[in-house]
């Protein structure tokens, strides 16, 4: 069973629904009981960093992230659960992240051409490294195959768990890894068939 952390940010119904048409069991809560209980968790989140590590701390489920991880469950942070897994974020200040992964959550302004719009939002093919393997996410898709995003900010400093790009005037961080540490700057839940696939892998985790 994976659960689905709600602590008032995210798009639970999407994501549950998509756990749905790949006949995999999911369910959505905030009771640290139940995410003890399940076999992997995804962390989602929409809006603003400082604001969704602030519901995540009050409501103590930052510890629950930190030991079940700990103890080698699998877990995915999409969109902004991706940007919360890096050590900081510089939106709107500096932030503290869950340290789960190497980097820092920095402004595409100044980084992609000015004529491109900020945020980014669209669908981008996906760019896997040379230097590595391919990612067990990545297990029934292809390099070049096209997910979609809705994002200001992307994970800077953070080579070595990068296992995707996609290009926006700039090769921006498409997803990380770091052991049982996953993490999507895109939307599965919004990515059609793709996306399916990518959290049917992700069910395979073990």
């Amino acid at each position: 069973m994976t659960a689905i952390i709600d602590y008032g940010v995210g798009n639970l119904f999407s994501l549950k629904s998509s756990f749905a048409a790949i006949g995999a069991e999911a369910v959505v809560t905030g009771d640290p009981e139940v995410i003890a209980a399940s076999e992997r968790i995804i962390l989602p989140g929409v809006g603003a960093f400082e604001d969704a590590a602030r519901k995540l701390r009050d409501a103590g489920l930052d510890r629950v992230i930190l030991e079940e991880t700990e103890k080698g469950k699998p877990l995915l942070g999409i969109c902004l659960g991706m940007q919360m897994l890096f050590e900081k974020s510089y939106e709107y200040g500096e932030h503290e992240g869950l340290g789960l992964i190497g980097g820092a959550v920095k402004p595409m302004l100044g980084v992609i051409p000015a004529e491109l719009k900020i945020p980014h939002i669209g669908w981008n093919g996906l760019i896997f490294p040379k230097n590595r393997e391919k990612s067990a996410l990545y297990k029934y898709i292809d390099e070049g195959d096209c997910v979609y995003f809705v994002h200001s900010y992307y994970g800077a400093d953070c080579d070595e768990s990068v296992t995707a790009r996609a290009e926006y005037g700039a090769l921006l961080t498409a997803s990380v890894e770091r052991g049982n540490v996953f993490g999507t700057q895109f939307h599965p839940e919004k990515s059609g068939s793709v996306g399916l696939r990518i959290l049917k892998a992700f069910t395979e985790i073990k």
